[in-house]
């Protein structure tokens, strides 16, 4: 989940960035946006829902495994129609860590899902052996005026940080966060945009596609690459510098 807030300041917008625990196996230390694994019973919410084939339930899964994974992970609700305030919101929390599953969570608290309140930003799928093989979709969510304390979930991760995808870029480069490739690709394509609304105009134009990184070689030396038709204003680096996890 790619989670907008406005600066109160009146600057660039900001985006919530998580700190992996140095002890995951992927991308430990490493600052990520929040999401997590689709489980079984999202998958099972997103056919009672009505996702017709096969695919379908895949994506609106996914989306309410972004949903929830936030929810669990930083304290945040998004997706959800109604606007809870941040009682409300702690108290969904601790229903769904004792659940361990989002639709209980949702029927105790009379919530109803809005997935289409995320807007599908891209997905990666490597495939190449220099990097783990995985299949992630992006998400954009305008956290609005909803309650904005933050949770961290230890057993993950160590740190929550709102921040500007330019300024995230600035720290990386400083040696003060570590991004993994597909974290820095997204974070260039976030820099471009002024505000929610701008990044929405911008998937429009961009739609949502399949991103598999490549390897070419060019003057001696190996790049990691990803399609130049995909909306990424950077859209390769050096293997040997590509942090994959």
């Amino acid at each position: 989940m790619v989670i907008f807030r406005r600066d109160v300041a009146g600057g660039a917008p900001q985006i919530l960035m998580v700190e992996r625990s140095a002890t995951m196996k992927f991308a430990g230390g490493a600052a990520v946006f929040p999401g997590g694994r689709v489980d079984d019973a999202d998958r099972e919410l997103a056919a009672a829902l009505g996702a017709g084939d096969e695919e379908a339930v895949h994506e609106i899964a996914a989306r309410i495994a972004a949903v929830r994974e936030t929810l669990e992970e930083t304290g945040l609700v998004v997706g959800i129609r109604q606007r809870p305030s941040l009682e409300e919101a702690r108290r969904a929390r601790a229903i769904l860590l004792a659940e361990g599953t989002l639709a209980p969570t949702l029927a105790a608290m009379g919530w109803e899902l809005d997935l289409d309140g995320l807007v599908p930003f891209a997905r990666w799928r490597p495939k190449h052996r220099h990097m783990r093989v995985y299949d992630t979709r992006f998400y954009l969510a305008d956290l609005g005026t909803g309650a904005v304390d933050l949770l961290v979930d230890a057993t993950e991760n160590t740190r929550l940080f709102w921040t500007g995808a330019a300024e995230a870029l600035e720290h990386a480069d400083a040696g003060r966060i570590s991004v993994i490739f597909p974290t820095r690709r997204n974070l260039e394509r976030l820099a471009q945009f002024g505000s929610f609304d701008e990044a929405v105009a911008h998937v429009e134009q961009f739609p949502s596609q399949m991103i598999t990184p490549f390897v070419t070689e060019e003057d001696g030396q190996k790049w990691l690459r990803i399609p130049a038709d995909a909306g990424y204003p950077v859209t390769g680096e050096v293997l040997d510098s590509a942090a994959r996890g």
